[in-house]
């Protein structure tokens, strides 16, 4: 697995490593602040991380609150900490009601507080 290394030192990204933090982050990065950090990344790529990296963490949670075997992991949290870092705090009222809170690509409306149809 590559990640990106500890401290403010950042291994350069391939274009396919950031083709494949894309897909799945954790495979690339240690951690949603890396995201956040990585000078090589446009805020774009770093939103798009984020969300599927959000998305992953999600159907983690559902499974565990479904029964699966597993435990409790702050990293969602940590996502959306880093994801409100770019696109402002996330309005947890408005979301839309299944379990993946129905956030579309670029969430304009979770960023400006309305509610979708």
């Amino acid at each position: 697995m590559t990640t990106a290394s500890e401290g403010s030192a950042h291994k350069r990204l391939t274009p396919t490593e950031i083709e494949r933090a894309m897909e799945s982050p954790g495979s690339v990065f240690g951690s949603p602040e890396e995201v956040l950090e990585h000078p090589e990344l446009t805020a774009a790529q770093r939103i798009e991380i984020l969300r599927r990296w959000q998305y992953d963490a999600v159907e983690v949670d559902v499974a565990v609150e479904e029964g699966m075997p597993g435990e409790d992991d702050p990293l969602l949290r940590r996502i959306m900490l880093a994801l409100g870092t770019l696109t402002g705090p996330i309005d947890l009222e408005h979301l839309g009601p299944n379990k993946q809170h129905g956030l579309p690509g670029a969430a304009p409306d979770a960023k400006a507080g309305k509610r979708r149809p």
